[in-house]
């Protein structure tokens, strides 16, 4: 346990915490930040759910990761070199933000947040590609929650200090200051080691299409159902339920600084416990036990939301709920992630993490505008209980995918990144 702490402070650590900030930082912007912004033009529920179509290019994202595999820039190395490229294309997307009115200029709005979602999702895409080579397998629970925590360092910022910053200044200016902290990606891209170069790596565009799809179905077989079943589902409640948990306090009266203050204090304080213990209980009680665990309690959070839509508003029970709530986010998505790391092989990461990180966005990406439809029809309390009935699958196939016959399959990769030859 002692080694596994040393892990956390090596510098590779400090790297993949800044690229996970980097990473986690346009999330909200052209989310749940966006809806709040709507919220305040007096904007309806239908349009503000709507928002998360932006999101589409995060579930697509496996379409163009072969091009990513297969080319590199003549600077910065085959990962590196890209990611500047994206957080230049973020700084000069969110920036542009900044200069429009959803209220006035919907329309214009999705489309430059359309461009921010694909520079986002390509930037992910090389991030969790270089997250796979650089990490040794027994650097991966330390190396997931410390990205994690980073991207979650960066969506407090951009969820919830920028609410607080709107109850003082324009929307316009809080958007331009999350566009010059996009800064942090890049100073991240310069301290960064590059991987060692793959040997068989895809050296064609065909190659870098097919090989990811076809290692990973000759390594798994049959029980590749399950892997991709669980990407899919492990998150499905939860990330359902986030699409509209912003216009349900704002409804119930809860203020922007109040949601900011509380989700800044009470939820990066949770998430930072939640990282470290999520890793260290992995480490100490092995994945199955501990995914499983982390599915019960992340739909258990759905009972705080279900006990707020029957008070109304209630400061010690948000701040409550908050707490459990990214606690147990912290822990789900760091083993969520490790374990998807371990699925993929280095020499096809960019597309494999791609398939699987985008199968773990359907939730609101894809399904997100159905939750707007379903609290407008059957009211929050209902859509709650709902989302717990989504997360039950994903605690089922948790204990599936940990199964040491997928366990070895996914060392397999590891062992010898030539396997798709």
């Amino acid at each position: 346990m002692r080694e596994w702490a040393a892990i956390f402070r090596s510098r590779r650590m400090a790297v993949i915490y800044l690229l996970g900030f980097s990473s986690g930082l346009p999330n909200m912007l052209i989310g749940q930040t966006l809806q709040q912004w709507m919220v305040d033009q007096h904007m309806d529920i239908k349009k503000i759910a709507t928002v998360v179509t932006i999101k589409a290019p995060f579930a697509i994202k496996w379409a163009w990761a072969p091009l990513l595999d297969r080319y590199r820039l003549p600077f910065l190395g085959r990962r590196r070199g890209w990611m500047l490229v994206f957080q230049i294309g973020l700084l000069a997307g969110i920036g542009a933000m900044a200069f429009l009115d959803p209220a006035t200029g919907l329309g214009t709005m999705m489309s430059v947040g359309l461009f921010v979602a694909v520079m986002s999702a390509s930037q992910d895409i090389v991030i969790d590609a270089y997250n796979v080579e650089v990490l040794a397998p027994a650097e991966r629970a330390a190396g997931s929650a410390t990205y994690v925590i980073g991207y979650r360092t960066a969506m407090l910022i951009s969820g919830s200090l920028t609410l607080v910053m709107a109850d003082h200044i324009v929307w316009n200016v809080v958007y331009a200051i999350m566009a010059a902290l996009m800064l942090v990606g890049m100073v991240a891209v310069v301290l960064a080691e590059e991987p060692a170069e793959i040997q068989r790596a895809p050296r064609t565009l065909f190659q870098s299409v097919y090989l990811p799809f076809r290692e990973v179905v000759v390594r798994y077989r049959s029980r590749l159902l399950v892997v991709l079943l669980f990407c899919a589902f492990f998150k499905f409640g939860e990330q359902f339920a986030q699409v509209v948990s912003q216009p349900f306090y704002r409804g119930l009266g809860f203020t922007k600084s109040e949601i900011g203050v509380l989700s800044k204090a009470i939820g990066f304080t949770a998430f930072a416990i939640g990282g470290g213990i999520g890793g260290t209980l992995v480490a100490k009680y092995g994945m199955r036990k501990m995914l499983v665990t982390f599915g019960i309690l992340s739909a258990a959070v759905h009972l705080g939301y279900l006990l707020i839509s029957v008070i109304g508003h209630n400061l010690p029970v948000y701040g409550c709920t908050l707490f459990v709530e990214n606690l147990s986010f912290a822990m789900g998505t760091a083993a969520l992630t490790g374990e998807q790391y371990s699925f993929c092989s280095p020499a096809v990461a960019a597309t494999q993490m791609a398939l699987l990180s985008s199968l773990s966005g359907l939730a609101s990406s894809v399904f997100g505008p159905l939750a707007g439809g379903l609290v407008h029809d059957y009211g929050y309390t209902q859509f709650f209980l709902f989302c717990i009935l989504l997360a039950v699958p994903g605690i089922v196939l948790a204990y599936f995918v940990t199964s040491p016959a997928i366990e070895r399959r996914g060392s397999a990769s590891v062992s010898s990144a030539a396997s798709p030859a």
